[in-house]
């Protein structure tokens, strides 16, 4: 990709987003949050679809996770129709495209995934007779090695449709990030909040990211006065331990991380997609060496059996 020659002037900051109710609800945030930093400057949203919101019909483990939902968004960056990116954090791949980067990000909110049943029922109650649908390899393997009984079924669609699905019968339950069924506002639907000793949360998740051209000084600084600094230093140590693991968003990876002053515990987790190994380790450091030790958690987890699982789960592409 060539970047665009940049206008002299522009007057009004366009910021690219995917146009489903919660992309919209990020990059709302995120436009509120200037607007209130730089009262004087004019945002607008430009709705972009990817190749994630076209194909519903084929699970995310076949279609490939490389720029999924970024890929189109990221192009309109290159070609300065938009000036800046808002992403789910957990969607970006761990190498961006040429000249584009990670500015800021959000304070993180709720990290945990949460179980939706219909019935009221929370995980430890459901049996071999019952349907929990995800659409993620993570979740998939660490509900197998919680109960290896379980049936797991594969769905698509925003939380809306989704739930719907779980309401007409598709299944008895639903696994999904916590922070987006809250920031939609349907927290009456969550059963239960999952204990990451049951279920590691994906890598970044419950951050919402800013992707803007390197090169763009004048947007560094505008993205700087709304950035999380606690956010972007654990968000980056769990990045550098995917990169290290060479995963994407549609491998069996898990990760958490716990801060406690100025020390950061990070636990790494890599499960087969039948639940029979879950090799999961963590490591402690200080806020400064942490994506340094993101990488050290990596070749343990690797060394312990991880390379081979990975090795032997690794998606194929469909065209």
């Amino acid at each position: 990709m060539t970047f665009s020659p940049l206008p002299m002037t522009k007057k009004t900051i366009k910021i690219g987003t995917r146009g489903s109710k919660l992309a919209l609800w990020q990059a709302e945030t995120v436009k509120s949050e200037l607007e209130k930093a730089h009262p004087k400057l004019q945002f607008e949203l430009k709705i972009i679809k990817t190749k994630g919101d076209k194909i519903l019909d084929v699970a995310l483990s076949k279609i490939g996770d490389k720029g999924l939902f970024t890929k189109e968004i990221e192009q309109a960056l290159y070609d300065n129709n938009i000036d800046l990116a808002v992403h789910s954090l957990k969607d970006l791949p761990t190498e961006l495209p040429e000249n584009l980067i990670v500015g800021g990000m959000l304070k993180r909110a709720e990290v945990r995934d949460v179980f939706i049943s219909k019935d009221g029922r929370k995980l430890a109650n459901f049996t071999a007779n019952d349907k929990i649908a995800t659409s993620s390899l993570r979740r998939q393997a660490q509900l197998l090695h919680y109960n290896p009984e379980l049936q797991i079924v594969d769905i698509r669609g925003n939380v809306e449709t989704r739930l719907k699905k779980m309401n007409d019968g598709h299944c008895d339950a639903l696994i999904m990030a916590g922070a987006g069924i809250l920031r939609l506002g349907y927290d009456e639907v969550i059963t239960e909040f999952l204990d990451t000793d049951v279920m590691l949360p994906a890598v970044s998740q419950g951050a919402v990211a800013i992707e803007i051209r390197e090169d763009d000084e004048r947007i560094q600084l505008l993205v700087d006065a709304i950035t999380d600094e606690m956010t972007r230093s654990t968000t980056l140590a769990e990045r550098s331990l995917l990169r290290e693991l060479e995963g994407g968003c549609q491998v069996p990876v898990g990760c958490y991380s716990e801060v406690n002053g100025d020390i950061i515990k990070l636990t790494g987790m890599v499960a087969s997609l039948d639940g029979k190994v879950r090799i999961c380790k963590s490591v402690e450091s200080s806020l400064e060496e942490a994506s340094e030790n993101a990488i050290e958690l990596a070749q343990l987890i690797l060394g312990a059996g991880g390379k081979e699982i990975l090795d032997s789960i690794r998606p194929s592409p469909i065209d």
